[in-house]
């Protein structure tokens, strides 16, 4: 068995553990970039008032609504990236006959990778950001009917948003926000170009430990999430189920663009981007690091059961 398998089971570890430790984050982030109306009395004033709010009115379980969906897609989003990544990687070594890819190559494969994970894995994030901010909604709606009201207002499971997003939308609805997911390819692009660059760099000098992947990781992902945040907040509001309001409905891309400029100013495309800038360098940070101590373990464990021959090649 080929060592990108091995990155790739390694890498949806990785994925598990950085997702859910950061995910309180990543549900502040995502309710603030679907946010619109800031003079509606839930709304929130900034990341602390969001975390205090969700905290207040639906407790430590609304800081992780939709972690079931969030967690199985970080699994198979990395797990699916690392594999093409790895795969890419390889092929260009053997043609090249080099240790290291240059920096055009990474990026080529980081497009690569970054595209069919896009592809794959787009329905699993369309179901998360519904079910991530479905809570403030029924909270919402049910704020003034009674206790047994709201009680039969339960959030759904994964499966059960999936399935009525397809009986109310369609399949194809599970693909929504698609066009600027594969824009934000060049986010991983990066990421992952000045992830390896860094890493090439320091390995020249000395040996990399879990603190040096910790800070590439780090690093690297401020970057890219500081150049593509706008793009971040349009698809996930695309990705929400689309108002019949001709002013909050984004057709495409460049539509959605334009209207949050005009309705909520430039300071609009950056909503939200304090926490997602914290929750993506500690998810980078940590996928990076777990990812490498994983993947040593992995290569062992298919090694005992027989997948792979030797411990021999394993990078």
């Amino acid at each position: 068995m080929s060592d990108n398998v091995a990155h790739a089971l390694a890498g949806a570890g990785g994925g598990i553990i950085s997702m859910a430790v950061t995910y309180p984050l990543l549900t502040v982030g995502t309710r603030l970039q679907v946010q619109r109306n800031n003079n509606d009395e839930t709304a929130y004033i900034g990341n602390m008032d969001a975390l205090r709010k969700i905290l207040s009115q639906e407790g430590i379980a609304g800081l992780f609504s939709g972690l079931e969906s969030a967690v199985f897609g970080a699994a198979v989003t990395n797990g699916v990236y690392y594999y093409f990544f790895e795969a890419v990687k390889a092929a260009f070594e053997r043609a090249s006959k080099r240790k290291s890819m240059s920096t055009v190559e990474s990026m080529i494969s980081g497009a690569i990778a970054g595209s069919m994970t896009c592809i794959i894995t787009n329905p699993i994030w369309v179901v998360n950001t519904r079910l991530t901010v479905k809570q403030k909604r029924q909270r919402a709606v049910t704020n003034g009917a009674s206790d047994s009201d709201s009680q039969k207002e339960a959030t759904p499971s994964t499966l059960q948003a999936f399935t009525e997003i397809i009986k109310e939308d369609g399949v194809l609805s599970l693909w929504q926000g698609l066009i600027p997911a594969l824009i934000l390819v060049i986010n991983p692009i990066i990421q992952y170009t000045a992830f390896e660059q860094l890493k090439n760099r320091i390995e020249r000098i000395r040996k990399l430990g879990s603190l040096d992947f910790f800070l590439l990781g780090a690093i690297s992902k401020l970057c890219a999430t500081g150049v593509t945040y706008p793009y971040v907040l349009i698809k996930s509001r695309m990705q929400l189920k689309q108002s019949k309001n001709e002013n909050e409905r984004y057709t495409s891309l460049v539509d959605g663009l334009r209207k949050v400029i005009a309705q909520e100013g430039i300071a609009g495309l950056y909503k939200g981007i304090e926490s997602k800038l914290v929750q993506s360098m500690l998810t980078a940070s940590l996928l990076f690091m777990s990812k490498e101590a994983l993947f040593t373990y992995t290569v062992k464990l298919l090694l005992l059961i027989g997948a792979r021959k030797s411990l021999a090649n394993a990078v």
